[in-house]
């Protein structure tokens, strides 16, 4: 059954709160505005017509026919000079022709890998906003990360500052300090390049700068894909993914193809039917003047054609297309092949973002109750400012890690539904009902005293 990602997706949409549709409205600019999805649409068109123009070489051919001459007869029995004016209509209907029959069925198999193909840009496009779109949000949580850094070890280099002038700590210290400092400002630097470049990407999607994104909400679930069996999701991808379907149609293209070229010596046979008129004036000869005037004839005939002999071309024909469908084959199955591990791995990928974010969760309340530790120990001369600045660097990578993960998670699940061929606009409208404009950034949650929730929970 063929799928049509893009069909229905405006009533689908309706249904949807108009607060909640910030990355379903960023995928409906990026149909009207990507290029690549509208290459996709246009290729399988024209091949859609291809498949017509193929078609019409089995259908009957009509045509109408004029023709004038001039003939001049000079001889010892006659002379004479007239003219012949003729005109009619002629039709040409194939009664067998087996090359023109397989290469319909070869452009009927083309048109059905350009579906398969339109449909994949479409699942990559899904992916690609989804990519885009939270990639952006990355960059953003990973400036923040940089700019909390920094702020936070500035602080304590201007600490270590006051505390070298009253005598308490080595110059040492203090050099430790602004080495970190200026470490974590060319950090910073980076970081706001990357989050340019991440809007850009979007941009490139969209046709749309866009400043503020909406964030994925602290109560968004990471479930476990259902079913939770890696071989299902291999043969769901063996039997739906549309890369698969494209080039098994290649293949029957080629197949086709070679019955075309092995057919080439068979023999063909027209149906050819005429009627016209003929009018011929300027006799003067008594003995031509019969002929003088108009006639009328229709005309009935079969023609057949046998090849005998063609160069060799036949046969140089039937061996390139043998050859071509050897290359369908090997390719084919080095798609399934590829499928098969990308399915599996995205399977075993996804349920690694999930641990991953868990264990994270877990190593935020770790190392913020070590940073208020590290904190109190240097007030009391038991910690020094090296390892001041480590637990502050490491509280805000844990930050940014477990924000990571998350998105690692939307991601790959999309990438894995993408791999078996069921991606389609529904999952962002579902994924779009989990993102909020109040939803905390890591900046909000490093400042919060609460615990951060298990998203295996």
């Amino acid at each position: 059954m063929k799928k049509r990602l893009l069909s229905g997706l405006i009533g689908l949409l309706a249904a949807q709160p108009a607060l909640s549709m910030d990355l379903v409205e960023t995928y409906e600019k990026a149909i009207s505005y990507d290029s690549g999805i509208a290459a996709a649409l246009a290729s399988f068109q024209a091949q859609q017509a291809a498949s017509d123009v193929s078609r019409s070489d089995l259908l009957p051919q009509i045509g109408a026919f004029g023709d004038v001459s001039h003939t001049d007869v000079d001889g010892p029995i006659q002379d004479a000079a007239y003219e012949t004016y003729a005109f009619g209509v002629e039709l040409t209907q194939p009664l067998f022709e087996a090359a023109a029959w397989f290469d319909y069925d070869a452009s009927k198999f083309q048109t059905e890998s350009a579906r398969a193909e339109y449909n994949l840009a479409q699942q990559q496009l899904i992916l690609d906003v989804a990519s885009a779109y939270f990639n952006v949000l990355r960059a953003a949580d990973a400036l923040t990360t940089a700019r909390a850094t920094e702020a936070a070890i500035q602080r304590q280099y201007e600490q270590a500052q006051e505390r070298f002038d009253v005598g308490l700590i080595a110059i040492t210290e203090v050099y430790e300090a602004r080495a970190s400092y200026d470490d974590s400002k060319s950090q910073r630097i980076a970081a706001e390049s990357e989050l340019d470049i991440a809007r850009e990407q979007l941009a490139r999607l969209t046709g749309e700068y866009t400043e503020e994104l909406d964030n994925l909400r602290r109560s968004f679930p990471l479930s476990r894909p259902e079913p939770m069996d890696p071989s299902a999701w291999e043969n769901t991808a063996l039997n739906q993914n549309w890369q698969i379907q494209s080039a098994m149609y290649d293949l029957n293209t080629s197949e086709a193809n070679l019955k075309s070229a092995k057919s080439e010596h068979l023999p063909t046979l027209d149906l050819n039917a005429s009627y016209g008129k003929t009018d011929i004036e300027g006799l003067e000869d008594p003995t031509l003047r019969q002929r003088d005037g108009t006639t009328t004839e229709g005309r009935i005939a079969l023609r057949l054609n046998v090849p005998l002999y063609m160069g060799g071309g036949i046969q140089a024909g039937v061996r390139q297309q043998r050859s071509l469908v050897n290359v369908a084959e090997q390719s084919l199955e080095t798609v399934r092949r590829d499928v098969r591990v990308n399915t599996r791995s995205l399977f075993r990928t996804v349920n690694t973002n999930i641990e991953s974010a868990s264990a994270l969760a877990q190593t935020i309340i770790s190392r913020r109750s070590a940073l208020d530790a590290t904190l109190a120990g240097y007030d009391v001369g038991t910690r020094n400012i090296v390892e001041v600045l480590d637990a502050e660097r490491n509280f805000y990578v844990a930050l940014r890690d477990f924000a990571n993960a998350r998105y690692d998670y939307v991601i790959n699940t999309l990438s894995l539904k993408q791999a078996a061929g069921t991606l389609s606009p529904r999952d962002l409208v579902i994924l779009n009902n989990w993102l909020s404009a109040s939803a905390p950034g890591i900046e909000a949650l490093a400042e919060e005293k609460e615990t951060i929730e298990d998203p295996m929970q």
